[in-house]
């Protein structure tokens, strides 16, 4: 990712990473597909793949454990602001505290609705950061309603598998 940089940057708590060590596995105008491990050593989640939809304002992972078996889908609702520093890409993604949870099994959970409350009275986003939160929020989980999300997973799915068979 040498002349690509991402960050991401969260509201709570305050932060804003650099992500050197994630994998860049596919890039065009729509969107960026990597791999990574995590970033602190967690008991379960230990790497994964997302898929940062640059126009749709979400990205969608896939989580995996220590042994390789699937935890979930994890959806974060973000926004993305791009950079052009010198002959780097620059894009900062910031998550807007919403999250949608796909599990194997096909539930879906939202969460964290209390944190993006909790921003906009504490006054840590805009209105406008708050009404785009909702907004992608409602459109992700129409697509997922609709029976659609695998339209998202493709994505991923797509990239990991050149990824898997080129290791």
């Amino acid at each position: 990712m040498e002349n690509l940089r991402l960050y991401r940057k969260r509201i709570i708590p305050e932060e804003c990473v650099f992500l050197k060590d994630d994998i860049l596995l596919y890039r065009d105008n729509e969107v960026i597909i990597t791999k990574w491990n995590t970033l602190h050593p967690k008991k379960t989640l230990s790497h994964g793949y997302s898929c940062y939809f640059l126009e749709r304002g979400f990205k969608v992972s896939k989580f995996y454990d220590h042994d390789d078996n699937l935890i979930s889908w994890y959806c974060d609702i973000i926004q993305t602001e791009f950079r052009k520093e010198g002959d780097a890409d620059t894009y900062i993604f910031t998550d807007l505290l919403a999250d949608v949870v796909v599990y194997p099994d096909g539930r879906v959970r939202v969460v964290d609705l209390d944190e993006l409350a909790d921003a906009q009275r504490d006054r840590l986003i805009t209105p406008d950061e708050l009404q785009a939160a909702l907004r992608h929020l409602d459109r992700l989980l129409t697509i997922i309603y609709k029976g659609a999300f695998d339209t998202l997973q493709r994505y991923v799915d797509r990239e990991e598998e050149k990824d898997r068979a080129q290791s």
